[in-house]
């Protein structure tokens, strides 16, 4: 393997390469997991990324203004902090130095191999193992385990005459650096997370800016501010002080989960806030009437910015409150008939989090892919990791893992604690595999169900956080530490334990080798 990760993998003669694990994705989730193994002592594992390096979406996302919207000292792993912030909020070139150099400091170069997609993963039941299909190449493995993230595949609208429009449009997430927006009359469709940082950064310099606006955002203050170089030292010198930042940041965002689950009305307060900043950043009533969101807050994300609203009132700039319904030449047309001539589209439309296309290469023990499986009941999966069906596959940021108020490197490092204990405890037990029995996976779910329905997703509002069917599959409806217990070690009794001796296929279908438990 060399130093970059793009050792061919071998293929042709023979049998293809068995490893204990793989890994799909090379974000915070897949790195983290890479660490985990190595520190665990589970090998040998490949990490396979579709792109030319780590980093996941902030490898992809490179849109002007894109930052996180957790502050730094959280958005990072408890294991590998960072005194060298230098903002409050960091932004994508130093989240990705920072991802750069975690693959450096734990010598994951060794473990990756990149620019290799994943066509297919199939589990064999014969064999108990996955067959795994890229782009490069065939392995084997013990174990699956998938990183790719929610927020990786871009969600572009099915825009009557985007085909046909004759100027530039992209994806935020597929940023242009090549269109120079000087002068252009620019549509930006969609006011979510993207969009809201990068108009900002795009409005100084175009000629008109028409932003489509379907429905407001809250906008809370954000408070950024650059990181001073005496406070880096202290935390580079005592990192106890750093950590006890981390702490206060963390029980600061966790004091919010009372709000989002158990007493939306809780939420006013922030409400009065926001509104107060919407007041004081815009003085014109039509204008701020149109930016004030009418569902509870929390329903949708909430954005913290302290230079959106301001951006808009410039006199270069129009809000139209009607989604984007079609591109007639280079005309761009709402919803409501509203149409401007436009040189350039960005949509910052969001992403496919709950049609995530990796869960249609994945196929179980029944030939079933992940997606099929999902497509009646949405998707879930036993403590937001494994699934029925699908023998030693780990999801990273699985079905009801993301948050709505903190960092999900905390949930992703508590399944990393759940999945290096899961390997540990097959291997100890001379498994070939486990897989969650169905009546498990189905009462985690319906807990998590009837913990919805006093949520502020529910609300009234529609929104990424749910399926098609307008269950919220995407979010964890507790506190953060309570997912921590409840990964923290796994009970093999919530699974179907699959031996290691051969037999005759087994009349449930779990597979050719013997069911013990």
């Amino acid at each position: 393997m060399s130093a970059n990760g793009t050792a061919p993998v071998p293929a042709g003669r023979g049998d293809p390469p068995h490893l204990r694990a793989v890994v799909i994705g090379a974000g915070f989730g897949g790195l983290g997991v890479a660490i985990a193994l190595r520190r665990a002592g589970i090998g040998p594992f490949l990490v396979l990324e579709r792109r030319d390096g780590v980093g996941g979406t902030w490898w992809d996302n490179t849109y002007p203004g894109c930052a996180c919207d957790v502050p730094s000292h959280l958005y990072s792993y408890s294991f590998a902090p960072n005194p060298g912030w230098s903002r409050a909020y960091s932004e994508q070139p130093e989240i990705l130095r920072y991802l750069q150099d975690i693959a450096d400091r734990y010598h994951l170069h060794e473990h990756l191999l990149l620019r290799t997609e994943v066509l297919q993963a199939r589990w064999d039941g014969a064999e108990a193992r996955w067959q795994v299909t890229t782009d490069r190449g065939e392995l084997t493995a013990d174990a699956l385990i998938s990183a790719t993230g929610p927020l990786s595949q871009p969600r572009l609208p099915d825009l009557p005459g985007l085909d046909t429009f004759p100027g530039d449009a992209f994806h935020s997430a597929a940023w242009r650096h090549d269109v120079d927006l000087t002068g252009k009359r620019v549509a930006v469709v969609g006011t979510g997370a993207s969009a809201i940082q990068f108009v900002p950064r795009i409005q100084p310099v175009v000629g008109r800016l028409h932003l489509f606006q379907r429905t407001p955002p809250w906008v809370l203050p954000k408070g950024d501010r650059l990181l001073s170089a005496r406070e880096q030292r202290v935390f580079r010198r005592v990192p106890a002080v750093q950590f006890a930042a981390r702490q206060a940041v963390y029980w600061g965002h966790e004091a919010l989960v009372a709000g989002f689950v158990l007493q939306p009305a809780i939420l006013r307060a922030a409400e009065r806030m926001a509104r107060r900043h919407l007041e004081r950043q815009v003085a014109d009533p039509t204008l701020r009437a149109a930016l004030t969101p009418t569902y509870r807050m929390g329903c949708k994300r909430v954005v913290p910015s302290d230079d959106f609203y301001p951006a808009l009132v410039q006199p270069n700039v129009e809000l139209i409150t009607s989604g984007l319904g079609r591109l007639d030449g280079n005309r761009a047309v709402a919803a409501d008939g509203t149409a401007r001539e436009v040189d350039v589209v960005i949509f910052g439309t969001g992403f496919q989090v709950t049609d995530a296309p990796v869960a249609h290469r994945i196929l179980g023990r029944d030939g079933q892919s992940l997606a099929e499986a999902w497509a009646g009941s949405g998707m879930q999966a036993l403590r937001g990791t494994t699934v029925s069906g699908f023998p030693n596959l780990f999801l990273v940021i699985g079905p009801n893992t993301g948050l709505g108020h903190s960092s999900m490197i905390f949930m992703i490092e508590s399944q990393l604690a759940y999945i290096v204990d899961a390997l540990r405890a097959t291997q100890r037990a001379g498994l070939a595999a486990i897989e969650p029995r169905r009546s498990a996976q189905l009462r985690w779910n319906a807990v998590l169900q009837r913990r919805m329905r006093r949520t502020v997703w529910v609300s009234g509002c529609t929104s990424w956080y749910q399926d098609g069917r307008g269950r919220v599959t995407a979010l964890w409806p507790a506190a953060t530490w309570r997912f921590r217990w409840q990964t923290r070690r796994i009970d093999l009794a919530e699974y179907h334990r699959v031996g290691p001796a051969r037999a005759p296929r087994s009349p449930a279908g779990v597979g050719d080798r013997a069911v013990v438990g």
